[in-house]
């Protein structure tokens, strides 16, 4: 069943899909200082260092939507407090459309994560449109006597407690999956945080733990080789990343979907005509099959979807992770 949020995007996406679907990469939006968009370079802020998946799908992107708008994109990484410095940047810019950011999952995780943060989750921020879905895998240590989600969920009731799996993280993806599953699957699974995934796998590959909720790339490789063993993906629908692998609501447990997604964002304020036109150039580069090859190449299934859609989607995964956050006790690890 639909929830409120999602018949509203449905309603505002049909409504847009008009208006839309006559624009062109001719088609000059104007600012609120009566200047034609894009009239000059455009700044694409990316909360994480260079080389990460983040910043690969901003060089990406930006790349691929210069030509469209007939305009340079120019990265800005701005790394800092599981991204909170730089969406403080893009909240504080002007709502001229000049200046962007490649938001992902933490924009809603983070919401709840920390008592305060310096700007407004929602209303500081301008949805342009989501990029792409990563899901994570969940995986096991291939000696254990588990080849499915059905498995894993009746060894940890028949054992609560005793299924340990690692994250990034306190609050990171990784682990907030992990406490997605055990809540709707109705288990006890034991979190054990790390800095950074690759340790855990590691300890997992050994034995020393049992299961993961992996970043596709991180795990596909040892899947492949025989390390571990993939049960299922965590989106709702199966990723070409892995398309023999199930979902983890078609294994069990319906409705489950703990996906990490990227999209951009502008400030707060911007005009509607030059989000719709940035919108129509990033659906437009995302329909090509070389961009669709290199997003894919990153981790992710390109998805992308209309202002109004992405805004849903941000609310209420703010929502959905608020409950998780608050069962499991997850705080921000800076607190």
């Amino acid at each position: 069943m639909l929830t409120q949020i999602e018949v509203t995007a449905i309603i505002a996406a049909t409504m847009l899909a008009g208006h839309a679907g006559t624009s062109t990469a001719a088609d000059t939006p104007s600012t609120s200082s009566g200047q034609a968009f894009p009239s000059r370079p455009i700044r694409l802020i990316s909360p994480f260092a260079p080389g990460g998946g983040n910043d690969i799908m901003s060089r990406t992107l930006g790349a691929a939507i210069s030509k469209g708008l007939g305009q340079s994109i120019v990265v800005d990484n701005r790394p800092g407090a599981n991204t909170i410095v730089a969406m403080e940047i893009l909240a504080r810019a002007a709502p001229d459309g000049y200046t962007l950011l490649t938001t992902s999952s933490s924009q809603a995780t983070n919401a709840t994560l920390y008592a305060k943060l310096p700007y407004d989750s929602i209303k500081s921020f301008a949805p342009v449109s989501r990029i792409g879905v990563s899901p994570l895998i969940v995986v096991v240590n291939p000696s254990l006597p588990v080849k499915s989600v059905g498995d894993l969920i009746a060894a940890a009731k028949a054992k609560p407690g005793a299924y340990m799996y690692p994250s990034a993280g306190t609050g990171n993806s990784t682990h907030l999956a992990g406490e997605l599953f055990a809540v709707m699957a109705g288990v006890t699974l034991t979190h054990v945080p790390y800095k950074g995934l690759g340790p855990g796998l590691l300890d997992l590959m050994s034995g020393r733990l049992h299961t993961a909720f992996s970043t596709a790339p991180s795990a596909l490789p040892h899947v492949k080789s025989g390390r571990l063993r993939a049960l299922a993906v965590t989106s709702g629908a199966r990723s070409a990343l892995a398309p023999g692998v199930p979902t983890v609501a078609e294994s069990g447990i319906p409705g489950y979907d703990a996906s990490t997604w990227y999209g951009i964002i502008a400030t707060g304020g911007t005009p509607r005509a030059v989000i719709a036109r940035l919108n129509h150039e990033i659906t437009t580069a995302l329909g090509t099959p070389e961009l669709r090859e290199q997003l894919m190449t990153a981790g992710a299934d390109p998805a992308p979807n209309t202002p109004e859609q992405f805004a849903a989607l941000i609310q209420s995964e703010i929502i959905k992770w608020a409950k998780i956050i608050k069962l499991s006790g997850a705080k921000a690890e800076s607190q």
